[in-house]
């Protein structure tokens, strides 16, 4: 499931980018074709003067006088970080972005759409969505500019494309980013008993096993999927997490498409994989209770055991959680590689299979104007992704865009995670659920993950559960 929606839940630009903004419509006789959104070209060189600081904005021209309005359910402290992460853009090309965040995003999105009042850009946090927006409102999604396009291809893998692509058009290129594959871990406590991070899946449950064997009043993992109405989405992270390991990714896009049914035996053995770890009770639940207490406790207090009371050992040493788990941790808590808290990859099989669990944003236009092309274009920019870390000055944001320069990302963390999501040789695939018809991937997938811990109820049985919800 997005972060963006659970929660609430990559130098500069090369100076030979050119935008053509011309205005054309998709051509359906060249359904990959990128078209662009607007009037107007952008120039590489300066075709003026140029203000001091100024130089990698001359390429969107002059918008004077323009307005762009944004549409997002990013708010509070993370919709400021967004709107400075913008003023250099307003500065330098005149411009003046008009930001709205609401947590009733998703809700009201459509209907401003249908009612005629639909932004000129939104951040869409999922791929569905903006498959369902383009199929219930038939022309109401831009397709991507050339010069957002010319980003894309530049600055991020192919993968994170395709997901903004719809029938063969390219609409939506992805902002901010999630990395999923991260195992959360107290560093004090594996230098104190010399615990190695594991590289292989193998050496993870040995290490599981060690701990379990070293700490009898502790568990080595702890969890917890509770999260109101959306309660069951963590649980759907460690399962798609598992069949990117267990099954590859070959297999992970048939089943996010239903080329192969939910109840196909590689997605049970992957639950059956899960299950070896969260519903032993030898294993699980570190300072909450046993197996059924995954089912009820908060996601955001899932890792809190981690950290011990003073003079006491840790309740859990283990904790699978995506990078915005950051920022759940107490007030104090020092993440770091030799601080509080800390977290490693998730490993593969082996520890050159690498595959990446990811999510993220992704900028769809719904007025063609040069303005709003241009303004989508600098999103996908490495100068937007670059001011966009300076100004998340406490952490918590990371992008898959290569051209991020880690060392302005605020924490070591968000930089781990930057060059991880940022490697074109990365296997990212993106959060299933998210990309499954919302009867299963926000329906039937999270309520029987729910009854896999609270009812004890069998892979199998969860798997057939499932496949006969999908439409």
């Amino acid at each position: 499931m997005s972060t963006r929606k659970s929660t609430i839940a990559v130098s500069a630009i090369a100076a030979s980018l050119l935008l053509a903004l011309s205005a054309c419509a998709p051509d359906p006789a060249d359904p990959g074709k990128t078209t662009g959104t607007g009037t107007g070209t952008g120039s590489a060189a300066p075709t003026a003067d140029v203000k001091p600081g100024c130089e990698d904005y001359a390429v969107y021209g002059d918008l004077s006088g323009k307005t762009v309005s944004i549409y997002t359910s990013i708010v509070e402290l993370e919709g400021e970080d967004q709107k400075e992460s913008y003023k250099q853009f307003e500065e330098c090309t005149g411009a003046t972005i008009d930001y709205e965040g609401s947590r009733e995003f998703e809700d009201q999105l459509p209907i401003r759409i249908e009612a005629g009042n639909a932004p000129d850009i939104a951040y869409l946090p999922q791929p569905g969505l903006l498959k369902t927006l383009v199929a219930n409102y038939p022309g109401k999604v831009i397709a991507a500019s050339e010069g957002t396009a010319a980003n894309v291809d530049k600055f991020f893998s192919p993968s994170w494309k395709d997901y903004g692509t719809v029938d063969g058009t390219f609409y939506a290129a992805p902002l901010g980013a999630n990395m999923k594959s991260f195992v959360w871990y107290n560093p004090g406590i594996f230098t104190e008993k010399g615990y190695a991070i594991p590289t292989t899946w193998d050496e993870m449950l040995a290490l599981t096993d060690k701990i379990a064997a070293d700490y009898p009043d502790s568990k080595p993992w702890c969890a917890g999927i509770e999260s109101g109405g959306a309660t069951g989405w963590p649980a759907t992270d460690w399962v798609e997490d598992v069949m990117l390991r267990t099954a590859g990714p070959d297999v992970y896009d048939k089943w996010v498409s239903h080329e192969i049914p939910f109840n196909d035996p590689q997605v049970v053995a992957a639950l059956d994989a899960v299950g070896a770890i969260l519903k032993d009770p030898a294993r699980v639940n570190g300072g909450f209770g046993d197996v059924k207490s995954i089912a009820t406790t908060p996601w955001t207090d899932g890792g809190l055991p981690i950290i011990p009371e003073e003079g006491a050992a840790p309740k859990c040493f283990l904790h699978r959680a995506a990078n915005f788990y950051q920022n759940n941790w107490p007030k104090g808590t020092t993440v770091a590689e030799d601080g509080d808290v800390f977290a490693f990859y998730l490993p593969g099989k082996t520890a050159d299979d690498k595959p990446v669990l990811g999510g993220g944003e992704f900028v769809a236009a719904f007025r063609d104007a040069p303005e709003v092309a241009a303004f989508q274009a600098f999103l996908a920019s490495d100068t937007w992704a670059n001011a966009k870390a300076k100004a998340t000055e406490g952490g918590g944001w990371v992008s898959a865009n290569s051209g991020l320069d880690v060392n302005n990302l605020a924490t070591d963390f968000d930089k781990l995670a930057a060059s991880v999501l940022g490697d074109k040789n990365s296997v990212i695939r993106f959060d299933a659920s998210d990309l499954m018809p919302a009867e299963v991937g926000a329906g039937s997938f999270w309520k029987e993950m729910v009854k896999f811990f609270s009812e004890d109820k069998s892979s199998q049985a969860v798997a057939d559960a499932i496949e006969k919800t999908w439409p």
